[in-house]
């Protein structure tokens, strides 16, 4: 092990130790990305430097802790996906009278909301009996989530996101390049901060979404995350990961391949 790498081992253990961030559950690669970031725009060359900066900064601390968080997020991502979803909803809904559902590592809240307005668009859906709960690690992407307010920027067209529904402009208020969430699509969901390393299971979820975590999670860990998800899971509820993801075949976790191109699980009904 060179000393750079030693160095930057050294600085991971103090995250997660000292500011409790599971550094050991991701992809090194991914780590080194986001902590190579951060010396960037603080203008520190080496990982000791940067090192010392996060044990006399609180503010720095902060700031790294948001960086690692993963906040890659937009309206129907990958439509296809979404069509899946809708009708894993129509399935649900002709067998309950309610339907829970968590959108796990949210981000800053799209997700959650694409959800809501799914719901509130599909006539066989009673939007009454839903409720969507949306988790994340970062206060500062739950707060947006709770404002429920999107800006346009050069790199994200909010616009094309949500045309996946036909008439997007009964659940968003349009104002130049400024989206705000209809009331009645976020009076149904909630939000709250919620770790899927280091906090414990849920319960009575019909429905769990977690796109786009599982890439940057060390396979040996990937395992306990899905116990927490199927804890959290009726017992043939359903499961939606990213499509760039997979459940490992080697791993027993209780679920059953239901659709493998859009990535959907269901929970089977005996024990895990």
């Amino acid at each position: 092990m060179t000393a750079t790498t030693d160095a930057l081992e050294e600085l991971l253990s103090f995250v997660e130790e000292e500011l409790a961030f599971a550094t050991s559950h991701y992809n090194d690669g991914y780590l080194d990305r986001r902590v190579s970031s951060r010396m960037r725009r603080t203008r520190t060359d080496t990982y000791d430097e940067y090192f010392e900066l996060l044990r006399s900064d609180p503010d720095e601390r902060t700031a790294l802790l948001e960086a690692m968080s993963i906040n890659v997020t937009g309206f129907f991502r990958n439509p296809d996906v979404w069509s899946g979803i809708r009708a894993v909803l129509r399935r649900i809904a002709a067998a309950r009278d309610e339907i829970r559902i968590w959108s796990a590592a949210c981000a800053d809240g799209r997700e959650a909301y694409s959800l809501s307005m799914l719901v509130h668009d599909d006539p066989v859906i009673d939007r009454e009996s839903v409720r969507i709960l949306g988790t994340d690690i970062s206060e500062p992407a739950l707060e947006t989530a709770r404002r429920g307010v999107y800006a346009e920027s050069r790199t994200v067209d909010v616009r094309e996101q949500l045309e996946f529904l036909d008439s997007y402009d009964e659940y968003v208020e349009t104002e130049e390049n400024t989206y705000r969430i209809a009331d009645r699509v976020r009076d149904v969901v909630s939000f709250e901060r919620h770790d899927l390393i280091n906090d414990g299971p849920k319960s009575g979820f019909d429905l769990v979404v977690c796109r786009n975590l599982f890439i940057y999670i060390d396979n040996e860990y990937k395992r306990s995350i899905l116990n927490v998800i199927s804890d959290s899971l009726v017992p043939d509820g359903f499961l939606v990961i990213g499509k760039a993801e997979t459940i490992p075949p080697t791993f027993d976790t209780g679920f059953d391949v239901r659709d493998a191109r859009l990535r959907i699980y269901q929970r089977s009904p005996g024990p895990n």
